[in-house]
């Protein structure tokens, strides 16, 4: 199995997930409870991301085909997409609730949220501390994201209960469920754009592709870097191309041995280079190149 954490721990913490968040749907509707509700509503989410996760890896496992050649990774940074845009549905959801309760407030059982929410809150960090404990691709780290926002959602959820339970001002309910979906959405959005830009075979947030370049021409023997690209082809695995000007073409093995070292140094695990000598170079660079890193003086 490729995926970086093992299948034991996810599936431990889907089962965590998903079994409070239905004894917490089950307490929010019967205590009237719209932060209880949409607490239940967001480890909903947070598990479908942790079954997504196991899902996508059990896929991107799958070897290589004529078909794929790069394999079935990318499965994950889709699983990824669709997480965030359920996320987003899930806010817009609990922003209706919570406008419909301001104009018309309803008795909120204070102290089963509070109670409810406190366990909720044990569980939330107990899952959060079963993901931390592994290397995480992007599915994981927006599950993460995602289970953190529970640990304040359920924080949020025991105050509103306190409030109910010693002043019986109900709205505390409503308008806490906002602050919950303020942490849905920025989770949400934070996956989205990630997902979106490696979807579209952007340079990874980590990744300074112009350092990058300048690191990789500034090996001995080499005289430039140019055509140079890096992307995700999964959620934790990154590819990297470019062409490579080399003073002597007898040296290129030992220079590959070099160019490989640097950029497995960056978590790059998939590279293709191509050399050229100075006199072919301008031969085979016939379009502007996408990005350019000369060795430096």
């Amino acid at each position: 199995m490729r995926d970086t954490v093992p299948q034991a721990r996810l599936l431990t913490a889907l089962a965590m997930t998903w079994g409070y968040a239905l004894v917490e749907a089950v307490a929010g509707w019967w205590g009237h409870s719209l932060a209880l509700l949409a607490d239940a509503g967001h480890m909903v989410t947070d598990g479908a991301s942790l079954g997504l996760a196991l899902l996508a890896a059990w896929i991107a496992a799958r070897p290589p085909s004529a078909r794929h050649s790069y394999g079935m990774g990318r499965i994950e940074l889709l699983a990824a997409l669709i997480n965030a845009l359920a996320m987003l549905a899930v806010v817009s959801g609990i922003v209706l609730e919570a406008w419909s309760r301001f104009q018309a407030p309803q008795p909120v059982a204070g102290a089963l949220v509070g109670a409810v929410a406190s366990v909720g809150l044990a569980i939330n960090l107990g899952v959060a501390w079963i993901l931390s404990r592994s290397r995480e691709n992007l599915n994981l780290r927006g599950a993460l994201l995602h289970v953190m926002g529970d640990v304040f959602g359920s924080v949020a959820a025991i105050v509103a209960g306190l409030v109910v339970w010693l002043t019986g001002w109900a709205p505390i309910d409503p308008l806490l469920s906002l602050v919950i979906a303020g942490l849905v959405l920025s989770a949400s959005l934070r996956l989205l754009r990630d997902a979106l830009h490696s979807l579209m075979d952007g340079v990874p947030f980590d990744i300074d592709l112009d350092h990058l370049g300048r690191e990789l021409a500034a090996v001995p023997g080499v005289s430039d870097i140019h055509d140079l690209h890096v992307w995700a082809l999964s959620g934790e695995r990154l590819a990297i191309s470019a062409h490579v000007r080399v003073e002597k073409l007898a040296d290129w093995p030992a220079l590959l041995t070099q160019l490989l070292r640097t950029v497995q140094h960056h978590g790059i695990g998939h590279a293709t280079f191509q050399p050229e000598t100075i006199a072919q170079a301008p031969l085979l660079r016939r379009e502007k190149p996408s990005a350019l890193s000369s060795k430096p003086p």
